[in-house]
């Protein structure tokens, strides 16, 4: 027996309309938005009283999807630290495939996104660099050039 396919990955965030706007300015799509609570909630997180607005944003090709998640009840916690490096155990960065990579910094810096290094080359295949986006995770793109 083996997987369908991977369908998603949750980000949970403070501000989801910034979120989305962030991630339509990427360009990804917003397939829809819908408000998560009740019982299957409560079970299926292992939460009590789960009320969330949740988001959920698709690649161009339709084959990946972010669910952006903004809790109202439980309150959310903060992950420690705030902003972790990329080199933290745990799922904190997700990369996309742009066609370039200057215009899309650009478009994404009054959203937020700051650079945590530079944007490097690797061999003549590839610019590469993470910047940090909602909700402190990190967001890494690559523009394929040769």
């Amino acid at each position: 027996m083996t997987i369908q396919r991977m369908d998603n990955v949750a980000i949970v965030v403070d501000d989801l309309d910034a979120a989305v706007a962030f991630f339509t300015d990427l360009g990804m799509e917003l397939e829809g938005r819908a408000q998560i609570e009740g019982l299957y909630a409560d079970r299926t997180v292992g939460l009590d009283g789960v009320r969330s607005d949740i988001a959920m944003m698709r690649t161009p090709d339709g084959h990946s999807k972010l669910e952006l998640t903004k809790y109202h009840t439980p309150a959310v916690s903060d992950a420690e630290p705030r902003n972790p490096p990329p080199n933290t155990l745990g799922l904190h960065r997700v990369m996309f495939a742009v066609d370039d990579i200057d215009d899309t910094i650009a478009r994404l810096r009054p959203h937020g996104a700051e650079l945590l290094g530079e944007v490097a080359r690797y061999e003549n295949i590839f610019r590469l660099c993470y910047l940090r986006g909602p909700a402190g995770i990190i967001v890494a793109l690559a523009e394929q050039i040769g």
